[in-house]
């Protein structure tokens, strides 16, 4: 006997067919700090969200040759969280596999993104040819991982959307974009997906005392959480790192010495000024006392930031606007925009303040920097933000008597200090603050942490919160539901 429901009309009835949960995808951010790259799949979307370059050691570099599990042409469009090379640095290369949609960002992270790739090319173009003239590439011909064309092939798909708006980017799929007060621009997603559930991922989120910025927007919950654990198992002691970066300073210019910065080009360049601002105001720093911002894409990124005071931009601190742009400028402050005034400040001697990309020592013109200054016991370099493993900058903080570049060995007599009061990362308890007050997700999983990092942030969320926390592993794939 058929006992099929039947309709007014004798058909048989049939239920809505459901949405299947969509599959999230670890394919970077995890167990590093570099790389971020989640896939998302639904019956009728395919999304990535962030799409950042891997930095650091050898073999976490050697995976941005690699190609992704799907067809660049078969993702729909990117959500990058902001600027920072590590979340949107593989966007030209995703281009050049094919990738045509949208990428979906705040207007400030549109702005700052195109001087990092740009300048991310220029420093990838100018490698290989380095490589090619001297040989000392195993590739032959060295080849950049993209180039200029990527970059403006790139440049234009972005599509800046409004902070804090509910935006359709997919069949049935939304977005929205919050404040996550990490650098200009930067922002924590909420993405609803086609069966309903909700994915949101933190981006890189800032610390409640940024000098610039104002804090994140709380996290208002998700079924699923992808949260950063960069500083998952640190404290920052905010008046004891500014004693302590006033304290090197006043050694090394007492000694006739040149203290070395290197500093992130985005936000962290514009924090050093900004302290160094202050501490001209109080006599710390001497007037005498040059200080030099040497890269390109630090000083194009400052104009970004010039721009977002002049226009009292809802993220800045109100205390910022009032002041204005004197509030990144601690006169005699000299830039360096071209290679022969690079060359200049490099032959000057001390004392003085050199702040210079990249923050990590990758790359970039603070090398000539190092390589001149770290043989000289008169002279500092200060490290003032998160250092990855197999970067100069750990190498430094390590404690190595001798740091590699240009081929050789630069002997490490200088004064190196450590003082992570700068960095533009939430620590670990300013993460699970961000956290209070929100309903549980169903898993909170963390990336963009190396594993000592993830894995103390976890047990800390696991303890305090009674969440599920869950740090993945590359590659993994898991149902948002």
């Amino acid at each position: 006997m058929d006992e099929t429901p039947q309709g007014e009309q004798g058909a048989p009835t049939h239920s809505p067919v459901r949405p299947r949960p969509a599959l999230l995808t670890f394919l970077g951010g995890v167990g590093t700090v570099t790389g971020s790259k989640f896939l998302v799949e639904s019956d009728h979307a395919r999304l990535l969200v962030d799409c950042g370059l891997f930095q650091g050691f050898a073999e976490l570099r050697r995976r941005n040759w690699r190609h992704l599990p799907c067809d660049a042409s078969d993702i729909g469009a990117v959500v990058v969280t902001h600027a920072h090379l590590d979340h949107c640095g593989y966007l030209p290369r995703l281009v050049r596999h094919g990738f045509r949609g949208p990428v979906l960002t705040s207007a400030f992270t549109a702005r700052l993104a195109e001087i990092v790739l740009r300048d991310s090319a220029h420093l990838q173009i100018e490698a290989a040819e380095h490589a090619n003239r001297h040989g000392w590439s195993k590739h032959h011909p060295a080849r950049p991982l993209y180039d200029d064309g990527d970059v403006d092939r790139t440049m234009k798909l972005f599509d800046p959307v409004p902070m804090n708006t509910e935006v359709e980017i997919a069949p049935q799929t939304r977005l929205t974009l919050h404040g996550a007060g990490h650098i200009l621009g930067s922002a924590w997603a909420r993405l609803t997906l086609e069966d309903g559930h909700t994915l949101a991922v933190s981006g890189d989120l800032g610390r409640p005392g940024h000098p610039l910025l104002l804090p994140a927007e709380p996290f208002s919950g998700a079924d699923v959480l992808l949260m950063e654990s960069t500083y998952g198992n640190r404290r920052h002691d905010d008046a004891a790192g500014r004693a302590r970066f006033a304290a090197v300073l006043t050694r090394a210019l007492g000694r006739g010495g040149t203290v070395v910065i290197p500093a992130f080009a985005l936000d962290r360049t514009e924090v050093v000024l900004h302290e160094l601002a202050a501490l001209r105001r109080e006599g710390v720093l001497p007037a005498s006392v040059p200080v030099y911002v040497d890269s390109p894409m630090a000083l194009a990124a400052l104009d970004v930031y010039r721009d977002a005071i002049a226009a009292k931009a809802a993220e800045l601190r109100p205390d910022v606007t009032a002041a204005g742009t004197a509030a990144l400028s601690p006169e005699p402050f000299l830039a360096a925009r071209s290679l022969q005034e690079s060359i200049d400040i490099n032959d000057a001697p001390g004392p003085a303040v050199i702040v210079s990309a990249s923050g990590m020592a990758t790359g970039g013109r603070v090398l000539h920097h190092l390589r001149r200054v770290l043989p000289d016991p008169r002279n500092a370099v200060v490290v003032v933000g998160f250092a990855a493993q197999g970067t100069r900058a750990r190498d430094l903080v390590d404690g190595a008597r001798a740091l590699k570049m240009f081929g050789e060995y630069v002997p490490v007599r200088a004064e190196v200090a450590d003082v992570p009061h700068f960095s533009a990362h939430a620590d670990a308890a300013q993460l699970l603050q961000w956290l209070r007050g929100a309903p549980a997700p169903h898993t909170t999983y963390l990336v963009h942490g190396e594993p000592d990092a993830a894995a103390a942030l976890r047990n800390r969320i696991d303890q305090t919160l009674g969440w599920t926390a869950v740090v993945p592993r590359s590659g993994e794939h898991v149902l948002v539901r």
